[in-house]
């Protein structure tokens, strides 16, 4: 019952294997995917009591890696329904793109509860690899294969910072003699403060924040999302990074709290991350890549939650990263309903989106204005929980550099109500949703408005799952 999710996504990956390779079988392949992803919301649910450690205590199930399993799979759920008939998908490879897709949700699902450096490397790895092979599976467009060029810039960042986070941990292992984190943790402790222990845990922290997109971790991003295919680029944009959040609580809290330099790091990723994609946001034009420079700025909000060093701010930060998920999705909904053809969407091109798409408008606002953190929505509770984690250690220079980016962002975002709401439409035509897509906005508009008016019962299972993530073996069996 433990392993039950995985089980259902390994046996669904194995399913989809067959499936695809038969001829045109992209149908049979998306109605696979989905069965499996309501199975798997339904299992996760099903097992969120459970506890259990695996495979010799490199595998750990508990209320922690439960919860984050749900969330992933409530994500799947959605971007197969964003998706639609992936029109942007070359015909021939439709099926294999459900394969990839759910090898890169298990991975992720898997990646949670790895507590050994071995197996949650090869789990970041099962999440990745199909990222790099979904990315060029787009149709080409006007001769030009931007998508090539995109999916060789993911990879060759990928690696490098891969092989950085690898020099990093193989530091961590010469100083503990172990690849268990929990062990790690209490080995760590005497020599947390030497040069070459900061050293190991900076560089294995360089292939989370690379997913993260953590300045300067962050090149690729908008590359990325301008070159995928809109619901490759919407996957990237948000499970991936609540799978980055979730291994970043599990490193960081190898530090102490009076960790100066690992805060100073933080603190300095945090500014710079912030700073680099609000500034550069403001003057793009393509939709995909403006969502990039802004997922580069709420990476930066995302880290002040790391900065206070507790649990306070580790629930923040997941907590906030749960939210940019519905945030995001809901713009990458607008993205691909009002895209003619799968092909990326201009500014200018959501002009009169309140009349063509009544529906699509107020989804569009509602993701924007939590993108922006404007109360009720989860982005204003998400900043709140997390300044006022960053505040209660003293970090008052940080909490106004994030709220004077926060007023810097509001400028962007408004530019895209501006075109939706205030643009006339032209010619123009009407945008017609079938009934999955309305079903997809109303559930995450309700999922974005309801972080945002009831966090506190969210907030208090997170961190009360935070209490086991480092714990030695032995306690968490007497939990």
């Amino acid at each position: 019952m433990a392993f039950l999710p995985e089980l259902l996504l390994m046996g669904g990956a194995l399913a989809l294997f067959f499936v695809s390779l038969g001829e045109s079988r992209a149908r049979q392949a998306k109605a696979v995917a989905l069965a499996v992803a309501v199975a798997l919301v339904a299992a996760c649910v099903l097992c969120l009591g459970q506890q259990a450690v695996l495979f010799s205590g490199a595998y750990r199930v508990d209320l922690f890696s439960q919860i984050l399993k749900l969330v992933f799979a409530c994500g799947y759920v959605l971007i197969l329904l964003l998706g639609g008939e992936l029109a942007d998908i070359r015909d021939e490879v439709r099926a294999e793109y459900y394969l990839f897709l759910t090898l890169s949700v298990s991975g992720l699902v898997m990646l949670v509860s790895c507590v050994d450096i071995l197996t949650l490397v090869i789990a970041l790895e099962l999440s990745s690899f199909p990222l790099y092979l979904m990315v060029p599976m787009r149709r080409e467009r006007n001769g030009r294969r931007i998508q090539m060029e995109s999916a060789i810039k993911y990879i060759m960042f990928g690696i490098a910072a891969n092989g950085i986070m690898l020099f990093g941990m193989s530091y961590l292992f010469g100083l503990t003699g172990t690849t268990s984190l929990p062990v790690m943790v209490e080995k760590l402790r005497p020599v947390i403060a030497s040069p070459l222990a900061i050293a190991g845990l900076a560089m294995t922290l360089c292939g989370l924040f690379f997913k993260l997109a953590v300045f300067p971790f962050h090149f690729w991003t908008p590359d990325v999302y301008q070159g995928a295919s809109n619901e490759t680029a919407s996957l990237i944009a948000s499970l991936s990074k609540v799978g980055a959040v979730a291994v970043l609580v599990r490193f960081v809290s190898l530090a102490s709290p009076d960790n100066h330099a690992i805060v100073l790091l933080l603190t300095l990723l945090a500014i710079a991350s912030m700073f680099y994609g609000n500034l550069i946001a403001l003057i793009q034009k393509d939709l995909k890549r403006l969502l990039g420079f802004s997922g580069i700025a709420h990476a930066g909000y995302a880290m002040i939650g790391f900065v206070a060093l507790d649990e306070a701010g580790y629930a923040a930060a997941i907590y906030y990263i749960v939210g940019y998920l519905f945030m995001v999705l809901a713009c990458f909904v607008v993205i691909c309903k009002v895209s003619r053809d799968g092909a990326n969407v201009a500014m200018d091109e959501l002009a009169g989106l309140y009349r063509r798409s009544p529906l699509l408008a107020v989804t569009l606002i509602v993701g924007i204005f939590a993108l922006a953190g404007m109360p009720p929505f989860a982005g204003f509770m998400g900043k709140l929980t997390l300044l006022s984690a960053a505040l209660a250690k003293g970090h008052l220079a940080l909490v106004i550099i994030a709220v004077v980016n926060t007023a810097i962002a509001i400028y962007y975002y408004l530019c895209v109500i501006r075109e939706a709401c205030f643009r006339d439409a032209g010619t123009r035509p009407a945008i017609a949703l079938d009934w999955p897509t309305r079903v997809l906005c109303v559930l995450l508009m309700a999922g974005i408005l309801a972080l945002g008016v009831a966090p506190a019962r969210i907030l208090d299972g997170i961190s009360s799952s935070l209490a086991s993530v480092n714990l030695p073996l032995t306690k968490v069996s007497q939990r």
